[in-house]
């Protein structure tokens, strides 16, 4: 792999694909059930115990405010790092791990703009699809973190 390369996870939300760059992926887990919490922003699903210690887990379709997102049998939770911790990330889907050329990724579009364009790294082009190209350890503000 050559530094034009990226390895990245795909993945689905509702329908859409949307991928990370495998170095800001831990691990990929089956959907658990999560400990809810009083008064936290509606996209946190819950706690869950991983690895002996409390893992927050959010929603990424409640956090991108995209509805009709269901837990089902191929459900999964993507432990992502970040900075000083870690959090779980729920998806509908895991496709598949890739590596693509960083040509084939493109700025996002003017239009996209304000707190977007924190977590959104840009849009690839791919099997004629566009995959949105996500900054996963950018999801949650500072202010969210400092929260959970």
């Amino acid at each position: 792999m050559d530094n034009n390369e990226l390895k990245i996870l795909i993945f689905n939300v509702n329908g859409e694909y949307y991928a990370t760059d495998i170095m800001e992926v831990e691990r990929i887990l089956g959907y658990e059930p999560t400990t809810k919490l009083p008064d936290v922003p509606d996209f946190v699903d819950g706690v869950i115990n991983y690895e002996g210690k409390v893992l927050p887990v959010i929603s990424l379709a409640k956090r991108f405010n995209i509805q009709g997102n269901d837990i089902t049998p191929n459900s999964k939770l993507i432990v992502v790092k970040y900075e000083n911790g870690k959090i779980g990330v729920i998806v509908d889907l895991v496709s598949e791990v890739k590596d693509v050329s960083s040509d084939n990724v493109e700025e996002p579009p003017e239009v996209v703009s304000g707190i977007s364009k924190r977590y959104l790294k840009g849009l690839i082009k791919m099997d004629n699809k566009i995959i949105i190209f996500l900054n996963m350890s950018q999801i949650l503000s500072e202010e969210e973190k400092k929260l959970l």
